[in-house]
């Protein structure tokens, strides 16, 4: 099976140079991704209605002869129709394609086939338009439906899936050593791979979908139980010395439980209290809940202890807020804190990096240019990432590597059911922070139609009037085709229209890294009352004297990510508001604004939006920093991950690095779905 994925799609019959290039498309450059290539859905042919019997505008399969050779009618230039009319003995169907002359020669006057499409028309004449079709001798059972490019039918994939087929090996190794398909019942891959293709029944389809789920799970675990124990591999940085309670002393406010309790298992882990290894932990707490005084803690214990720490944030807005936090708590100690971002000056770069290698810096807050070649420590210990979903699991591992062993905390804002985080999270140790630090004000939250936004604009009008601040989100930059307001015409109505007297500021992800600094800072000096902005200010600095935020076209935002902006305002001790603008009619639409209004419980809400959304879109388009899996689903297989899960820890006890001739394919398999990760030491 590996070789094949070394086997070009070109050598397969009816594939050539041009198809190749629409297999590309879709992700496919060899015979093994084809075979891997899992259809989408599949269509029930077994069992054809009659004609009178099929439902309209639902997808059905029939059996009938073709009555007369499909007749050809030009209606406008570039489009012709083909029609014919076939019989099941007792009501005729009229059959109708586009565009495709070869039609004429392959529907076969008197000839029995099976149909498959939506019946559209009358009672009285009823139509098909454009349907798949088979000789009754040679119509599937189940027909398998694949993801598409134009070019590129679904018959076209299953042609190519049939000869690819042709070429597994008659003895195929299979991956999943014995033992673990006997415990958990799994077919042979072989099996699986002609069954979920093209199954002979829909239980044949079950048992092959089980086995495909369970090896990508359980290959995704091996991967990262790897990872893990690479991470958590002898060290030797000495054990740390705690100096918790003397952080404490800094502190204005008595930290929380949960941030104790944080904080208390991050040291445990950094003082080797058990084992010889690196700490690898995520924080996970929803907005607000104070991980940064969690990060702060951990960063002093581990200076106190000669070494040096580093923090990297996805914007530079976030790491600048982190700066200034972290120049606050530390302005009565010895602690030096930098800041490293791209938009720094070439000068500044090169006297910070110095200042990184002599060890004058201890704490280092920055973005990505903290993983470029020139950034290197004297005494690297600790390296923390927030807002991890946002980064890979190779940059994680790249910023490490500029340290021997140091030990790693991640941090997320975005609160993720517990099920997600162990497939996300799989080579990390979770602490939850899902208590609030008292004061923080519950945020009312509307959802109301465009017809009430005078009154609401009213409503932020008072309070800017009172010496309040606001922000508007948008869905857009820049006005295009869309019904959608861009940012800068909102902007601009606003000022004309509603606010003549108020500073109004804007804000967006195409704007100079310095720009947008300039404009945060002067909101957070209350230079502005209003900020125009879209997702941008999801992971902003606080600003306390901002108390309301209005959201447009709220429908198109997740609710984890309308979680994440609803947690701007509220940041101080002022009473604030979340107002949703949605004209939305559908229910799905309507039913997640609702969750939104009647509950502040960030996991909550992260549960509802993986259950209505699925984990596809749980972080947007991609899961960030994962491999990309074929046919499990993260909401729908989490019995089957666990029990990957287990399986894969009782592998590694007996062979860590897969070496023993047994698992040289499962190590294989494992090195195939982690790729991205070349030189991270899966390779």
């Amino acid at each position: 099976m590996a070789s094949l994925f070394e086997q070009d799609i070109q050598t397969l019959k009816s594939v050539g140079e041009k198809r190749a290039k629409l297999f590309h498309k879709l992700g496919v450059f060899s015979v093994g991704a084809l075979l891997r290539y899992y259809p989408r859905h599949y269509e029930d042919w077994s069992q054809p209605l009659t004609i009178e019997q099929t439902p309209f505008n639902q997808p059905c399969a029939i059996r009938a002869t073709v009555l007369y050779k499909p007749t050809e009618t030009r209606i406008r230039k570039g489009m012709t129709l083909y029609k014919t009319s076939v019989t099941d003995g007792i009501k005729d169907l009229q059959l109708t394609f586009f565009n495709n002359p070869y039609i004429m020669n392959t529907l076969k006057q008197g000839q029995e086939y099976v149909f498959y499409g939506k019946v559209t028309g009358t009672f009285l004449k009823k139509e098909m338009r454009v349907p798949e079709f088979y000789p009754v001798n040679h119509a599937p059972s189940i027909c398998p439906v694949y993801r598409q490019t134009e070019g590129l039918s679904s018959r076209m994939i299953s042609n190519a899936m049939k000869h690819a087929l042709i070429l597994l090996p008659n003895q195929i190794k299979d991956p999943i050593p014995y033992e673990v398909r006997m415990e958990h019942q799994l077919c042979e891959l072989s099996y699986a791979l002609e069954q979920i293709h093209f199954p002979k029944d829909m239980d044949c389809m079950i048992l092959a979908k089980k086995r495909l789920i369970f090896e990508e799970l359980f290959t995704l675990q091996l991967g990262l139980l790897q990872l893990k124990s690479r991470i958590k591999k002898e060290t030797s940085l000495p054990p740390l010395q705690d100096y918790t309670q003397e952080f404490f002393k800094l502190l204005p406010f008595t930290p929380t439980n949960a941030q104790k309790c944080a904080i208390a298992e991050a040291m445990a882990d950094m003082s080797h209290s058990i084992h010889r290894h690196p700490m690898s932990r995520l924080i996970q707490g929803d907005v607000g809940s104070g991980k940064t005084v969690v990060a702060a803690a951990l960063c002093h214990s581990v200076v106190k202890n000669g070494m040096q720490a580093a923090i990297m944030a996805p914007t530079e807005i976030l790491a600048q807020q982190h700066y200034l936090t972290m120049l606050s708590i530390f302005e009565e100690t010895n602690i030096t804190v930098g800041l490293l971002t791209g938009s720094l000056t070439a000068v500044k770069k090169r006297k910070l990096t110095e200042q990184l290698k002599n060890g004058s810096i201890h704490l280092v807050i920055g973005t990505h240019a903290l993983i470029s070649d020139t950034v290197s420590f004297e005494n690297l210990g600790l390296v923390i990432t927030d807002e991890q979903h946002r980064f890979g699991v190779a940059q994680r591992s790249s910023l490490a590597q500029k340290g021997n062993q140091p030990h790693i905390l991640v941090m997320s804002a975005t609160p993720i059911p517990r099920t997600l985080a162990l497939m996300i999270y799989g080579d990390l140790d979770i602490s939850v922070l899902n208590e609030m630090p008292p004061g923080r004000q519950k945020i009312e939250t509307y959802v109301i139609s465009s017809r009430k936004r005078p009154r609401a604009l009213q409503y932020i009008y008072t309070h800017l009037n009172a010496g309040r601040q606001a922000y508007m989100i948008c869905p857009l930059i820049e006005q295009n085709s869309s019904d959608l307001v861009s940012v800068e015409q909102y902007a601009n109505s606003l000022q004309k229209e509603t606010f003549p007297d108020k500073v109004i500021g804007i804000l967006h992800g195409k704007m100079k890294p310095k720009e947008k600094e300039a404009i945060m800072t002067a909101f957070s000096n209350k230079e502005i009352d209003v900020l125009v902005s879209t997702t941008v200010v999801e992971v902003g600095v606080d600003v306390p004297n901002a108390v309301i935020i209005l959201i447009e076209n709220a429908e198109r935002y997740g609710l984890s990510q309308l979680h994440q902006l609803r947690g701007r305002v509220g940041r101080g001790n002022l009473k604030s508001t979340c107002i949703l603008v949605s004209d939305a009619q559908n229910e799905e639409a309507v039913a997640r604004l609702k969750i939104l209004c009647s509950t502040s419980d960030g996991f909550r809400i992260a549960d509802e939006d993986l259950h209505l959304r699925g984990p596809g879109d749980f972080f947007g388009e991609k899961q960030h920093g994962l491999p990309n899996l074929k046919i499990a689903d993260m909401a729908e297989d989490m019995d089957t991950l666990q029990k990957a899960q287990s399986a894969a820890q009782h592998i590694l006890l007996q062979d860590p690095m897969l070496e023993q001739s047994k698992h040289q394919g499962l190590n294989a398999q494992v090195k195939q779905l982690f790729s991205i990760f070349n030189g991270q030491g899966f390779h």
